[in-house]
């Protein structure tokens, strides 16, 4: 979708509150120019800019953007943190990142004339996913009953030619934990991961992305739906489901299955949640009895990442890193491309550290800190 200003609605709302376009832009902190460009049908203004917009003239967001399909539009998907709701305000940004990356995309070390495959029918049925997530192990060389590491992900996704961007966007305070945009016009995937997060919800979220990777026809609540499924199938599939069940299952005692149920997780490095939910299925499926730890299985899967350093700690030796440190990290560990384009991009075009912090959605200092050692 794109999106433009109702200017009949923006013209009469400027009209009843009193305003003319000096004054807007002055309540706005924007040029009169600016201005002059949205009156004109010429541009759109940035979403914070949107919202206020909104704000003072006493409009709802709807009323005062209209939206229509545009097949060039980024097609945006989130990995959201805790309960958080996705908002308006939330999609437009990622739209707006989803535009700036557009120009990077030249300078991707990807070969521009084979499309990476995608599901013919993307299912979130039990016996579908299985299949999908088995081939996916067998492209990797993991074999069923074997974990699944960080390092056949990443090897993934650059087989799938997409680009990881590892961002370090805090703990808390945060809609999304990880960001999924896919370019149409250039058939690019580009994916925002939180460093900041527990070591097994961020092994999840990077197979959550995989799945969003090899569905792109999807969009919205069904997406996610089939991102979830095929990210559990793949890193606890159906062998060790069955291979877990019979352990469990073998005991009655509640308190005994969540230790075994923690023991398996630790393991396979994912989460307590993870594993009883896929060995469920997999008993629902085989129509066996399932497993009934109820509420307490949540209980169990927090009090586990406590013990566990998040990502960045471990990267980083839970300090803060120097731009230099960060931008080694990122390239090496992760093999991403994005720094590398990032900085050709900026070294042909004079751009400064306002582009760096908008498709990095990172504080403005952080950005100038970055851009110094980008160029």
């Amino acid at each position: 979708m794109s999106k433009s200003l109702n200017l009949d609605i923006l013209k009469r709302g400027m009209d009843e509150a009193g305003l003319n376009p000096a004054r807007l832009a002055k309540n706005l902190d924007v040029s009169r120019e600016a201005v002059s460009k949205w009156l004109n049908g010429e541009s759109i203004p940035r979403p914070d800019k949107l919202l206020k917009l909104a704000l003072l003239l006493g409009l709802k967001f709807d009323q005062l953007v209209s939206r229509t399909d545009d097949a060039r539009e980024p097609v945006v998907a989130f990995r959201k943190h805790g309960a958080h709701k996705t908002t308006a305000q939330h999609i437009d940004r990622a739209m707006e990142m989803g535009r700036l990356l557009r120009p990077l995309a030249q300078f991707l070390p990807f070969d521009e004339l084979i499309r990476p495959a995608t599901l013919k029918q993307p299912s979130c049925e039990y016996s579908a996913v299985q299949k999908v997530a088995a081939k996916i192990r067998q492209e990797i060389g993991v074999a069923q009953s074997d974990r699944l590491d960080f390092h056949h992900l990443i090897k993934k996704f650059r087989e799938l030619q997409a680009v990881l961007i590892p961002v370090l966007w805090g703990k808390k305070d945060r809609h999304e934990n990880a960001l999924h945009i896919y370019l149409p016009d250039s058939l690019t995937t580009w994916v925002y991961l939180n460093l900041d997060s527990e070591i097994h919800d961020f092994k999840f979220w990077m197979a959550h992305e995989l799945g969003h990777i090899h569905a792109p026809s999807l969009r919205g609540d069904e997406a996610e739906d089939l991102a979830d499924t095929f990210a559990a199938a793949l890193l606890f599939p159906e062998t060790l489901a069955a291979q877990a069940y019979q352990v469990l299952a073998a005991t009655g005692n509640k308190g005994t299955q969540m230790n075994r149920v923690k023991e398996i997780a630790e393991t396979h490095v994912i989460s307590p949640i993870t594993v009883y939910f896929e060995v469920n299925k997999y008993a629902k499926q085989h129509g066996l009895r399932e497993l009934t730890l109820g509420n307490a299985i949540f209980g169990a899967a927090k009090n586990l990442s406590k013990v566990y350093f998040t990502v960045s700690e471990s990267l980083f030796d839970g300090v803060k890193p120097e731009p230099a440190r960060y931008l080694e990290t990122v390239e090496q560990q992760f093999d991403s491309p994005f720094f590398s384009a990032l900085k050709q991009y900026l070294g042909q075009n004079a751009k400064g550290a306002g582009y760096v912090q908008s498709v990095l959605d990172t504080s403005l200092l952080d950005a100038k800190t970055l851009h110094a050692a980008l160029i």
